[in-house]
């Protein structure tokens, strides 16, 4: 079935929102030996830098999400843009280490009020049977972005320094900003979307302390202990271990990026015909992703590792949206602002954790431990799938019903829906 013009429209607006958010995000990671260079930095320290901004990003992932619900996802994704375009251009004009550090934590919790808010308005702007789809497509935006951070900062970097590029990029966020104010579709119907269900008093309260929404996120921070282990430091192990330039590091990334975009619509897609069952995504796809981290730092040539790389990329892809699709499809849109800022801090601490011990067992023994500890993320994933609910009916039963689409009092007692929400 196609999709909604309103969802299409809304998917092309918040996936040009999600690229910028991912290329602001990103750039720092082949930037990590030339800031290094200019603080004097260790590769522990440099993890620091990373970890600083996944702290306020991860904090920012429930707080997010429940403004969004409340004051609705469009407002709180262009405040996202603003807030997190500033940091970006401040963090060029970080003195020291210690300066820098407080402006990717303020840059972290920037964004960290924007992925909560994308998926509130695009749950306002789809339908159930779609939804999983429609975010198929939106999150491939991550790969995309991933893709043209890599680009632009080994352009940049070449051409100019570190510092210059977080000035140019900045820019970006504004242009987009622009783009979603301006075109940004007004919601479906809510007896389409879902949202004309009756809500619970303490469906919000519910959501937080719900055990079945708790262990989707358990699962996304397996899934991206995988992902920003990889993204913060393959570029560096290229440059740093395999004798490539910083251009063509940055172009290497080509073929995974690629491979994840397609694997992140494909599990969208996946997730929508299985009507959720995570686990039929995630057991197979998490297991061939072990075998790839332990084949990858041991290639013997930069091709092999380019291949290994992007198969590994393409079957982690196809987890992400695993990690949404039963709590996305079952909840009213009213409250897939905090559920999915659950699930979202679930994957952040492992921004938190990861890019810093891989840094520091890079420090104390070599980049090759630091790869195959990164199977600790499927191994993980592969025990969480088993026991997640897997069809709404299941994950209703688990949540206790204290917000799923029959519960509550009256439609009439919600507050009416912010026309731009």
């Amino acid at each position: 079935m196609q999709l909604h013009r309103t969802t299409r429209i809304t998917v092309v607006l918040l996936f040009a929102a999600w690229t910028v958010d991912y290329i602001d995000r990103l750039v720092i990671n082949l930037a990590l030996p030339f800031i290094g260079e200019t603080f004097g930095l260790s590769h522990g320290a440099r993890g620091l830098i990373v970890s600083a901004f996944f702290l306020t990003y991860a904090l920012c992932q429930i707080p997010g999400g429940l403004l969004a619900d409340r004051f609705g996802g469009v407002r709180m994704a262009s405040l996202a843009l603003v807030l997190w375009s500033i940091c970006t251009g401040l963090t060029a004009l970080a003195w020291s280490f210690a300066a820098l550090l407080v402006v990717r934590a303020l840059f972290g919790a920037a964004q960290g009020l924007f992925p909560g808010a994308a998926l509130n308005a695009l749950s306002r702007r789809s339908v159930p049977a779609q939804r999983m789809t429609a975010t198929g497509w939106l999150q491939s935006s991550n790969a995309v972005g991933g893709l043209l951070a890599s680009v632009l900062a080994s352009v940049l970097l070449s051409v100019w320094n570190w510092r210059a590029m977080f000035l140019t990029v900045c820019l970006l966020g504004i242009l987009v900003l622009v783009a979603v104010r301006r075109w940004m579709p007004a919601p479906l119907p809510d007896a389409d979307t879902g949202a004309d269900a009756p809500r619970a008093d303490g469906a919000a309260r519910a959501v937080l302390r719900s055990p079945a929404i708790w262990g989707f996120a358990l699962m996304f921070f397996a899934y991206d202990v995988v992902i920003w282990g990889l993204n913060s430091w393959s570029g560096s192990y290229l440059i740093e271990e395999r004798g490539l330039e910083v251009a063509d590091a940055g172009l290497v990334v080509l073929g995974p990026t690629v491979l994840a975009a397609v694997g992140a619509v494909i599990g969208g897609k996946l997730s929508d015909r299985f009507e959720g069952r995570p686990r039929r995504i995630v057991v197979p796809a998490m297991a061939a992703v072990a075998v790839l981290l332990f084949l990858l730092p041991r290639t013997a040539t930069v091709t092999q590792f380019v291949v290994c790389g992007s198969l590994l990329s393409g079957a982690a892809g196809l987890c992400y949206l695993p990690c949404f699709s039963v709590p996305l499809r079952s909840l009213p849109p009213g409250l897939t602002g905090a559920a999915s800022g659950i699930v979202l801090f679930g994957g952040q601490l492992s921004g938190i954790v990861t890019p810093a011990v891989f840094g520091t067992v890079v420090d104390h023994f070599s980049y090759e431990a630091a790869f195959t500890m990164l199977i600790a993320g499927p191994v993980l994933a592969l025990v969480v799938a088993r026991f997640v609910p897997q069809t709404t009916p299941r994950f209703l039963a688990a949540f206790g019903g204290a917000a799923g689409r029959r519960t509550g009092g009256p439609a009439s007692a919600r507050p009416a829906p912010d026309p731009k929400g």
